[in-house]
């Protein structure tokens, strides 16, 4: 059974950890299987695109002029469709790794042109399987915060093992009863 640490909250009254519950939920029998912090997507934040010029030497590529907040525009070369000035997206600077393309991005030459980061669609953030551009958030998302905490993604996944002889945990009220006890 899969529930996430919001969900079991809604019914436990408890300041305790990700780690202190996985470990209560192992010593009351219910044997944790795995849990999904979704660390991945911790290093990406929200960035709106400056400008969007073409690319030199390519005709799909544009050449970005990306705010992420910290003052100082990075340079992105993206081949992304949708890739326009006025675009807010999720953005990974260079060091960050891609789960969706299995890649740590790094500071990079593309024809050419230097390329500090990659803005970022679904797919390679493994929220879908859309590839067709950059994720577009509204354009009052705020620039420069977690991407994961503003779409909700922070929110850890626990999977736990259910026996037969534990009918009273088939829902989050139950384990949260549970826990409580």
């Amino acid at each position: 059974m899969k529930f996430t640490l919001s969900w079991l909250k809604e019914h436990l009254e408890t300041e305790a950890t990700l780690e202190e519950i996985c470990e209560r939920l192992t010593m009351i029998g219910l044997e944790v299987e795995s849990v999904d912090d979704k660390a991945a997507l911790k290093p990406f934040v929200i960035a709106r695109v400056l400008t969007a010029e073409q690319h030199p030497d390519a005709d799909k590529l544009r050449v970005l002029s990306v705010d992420t907040g910290d003052g100082q525009p990075l340079q992105v070369v993206c081949g992304a469709p949708n890739a326009r000035a006025g675009l807010v997206g999720a953005f990974a600077k260079p060091g960050t790794y891609v789960p969706g393309i299995d890649t740590t991005i790094q500071v990079g030459k593309i024809r050419g042109v230097e390329s500090f980061g990659m803005m970022c669609s679904e797919r390679e953030l493994q929220m879908s399987d859309e590839h067709s551009g950059i994720i577009d958030l509204p354009a009052d998302a705020p620039v420069g915060t977690s991407f994961a905490s503003y779409a909700g993604l922070d929110d850890p996944v626990i999977e736990i093992n259910l026996t037969p002889n534990r009918p009273d945990c088939t829902s989050v009220y139950g384990i949260a009863r549970d826990l409580a006890a």
